[in-house]
């Protein structure tokens, strides 16, 4: 190693404490999720009792209950990418001077990160599942709390229903972009 250089053993495990701290945000991000739509849907409760709720705009809080996913989908999809190209880098460190060939390449060999793609998939499938049963009781409670507010909207309720349906779905094609381990080009 040089005086100004820095070894690869070292970028290795910034690279990897780098895909862990993403992995957290990750999670953080869901939480962030949960606890935004847990304030959403106690607000709607709240909000109901009384003639003031007769002039709230429920009909465009309820909107607030997809766009937080659409969120949720945005932040998976950001960190999705940056753990994509991290593994990348890590993939190519594994490669220097074929170690690869010699050393088990947890990012390099695609029985390694076909496998743990495979796993994080579930992570994609957890919060869409969240986000699908979150946006059916934002809007179950609003149709259920409020049907005189959205008698006769119903262009209103079928593109809020659409926005739901397109921002679960989101979630489910963010497994498009994961990782997949270069091709062995020797």
């Amino acid at each position: 190693m040089s005086e100004k250089g820095v070894d690869a053993n070292y970028r290795f495990i910034a690279a990897y404490q780098e895909v862990n701290a993403r992995i957290v945000q990750r999670h953080q991000a869901l939480t962030l999720y949960i606890t935004l739509t847990a304030s959403l849907l106690a607000g709607l409760f709240a909000l109901h009792p009384g003639d003031a709720s007769r002039s709230l705009p429920v009909e465009w809080l309820v909107f607030a209950f997809p766009v937080t996913t659409l969120c949720l989908a945005f932040l998976n999809y950001k960190t999705e990418r940056a753990i994509t190209n991290l593994r990348s880098f890590l993939a190519t460190l594994e490669r220097l001077g074929n170690a690869h060939h010699q050393l088990p390449s947890y990012n390099a060999d695609p029985r390694w990160a076909s496998g743990v793609n495979k796993v994080r998939r579930f992570h994609d499938y957890a919060a869409a599942v969240l986000a699908g049963g979150a946006n059916a009781i934002g809007i179950g409670t609003v149709v259920r709390l409020y049907p005189e507010r959205l008698a006769g909207h119903d262009l209103l309720l079928g593109a809020l229903l659409a926005f739901a349906l397109a921002s679960v779905l989101a979630l489910l094609i963010i497994p498009r972009w994961s990782y997949q381990p270069p091709a062995d080009a020797d």
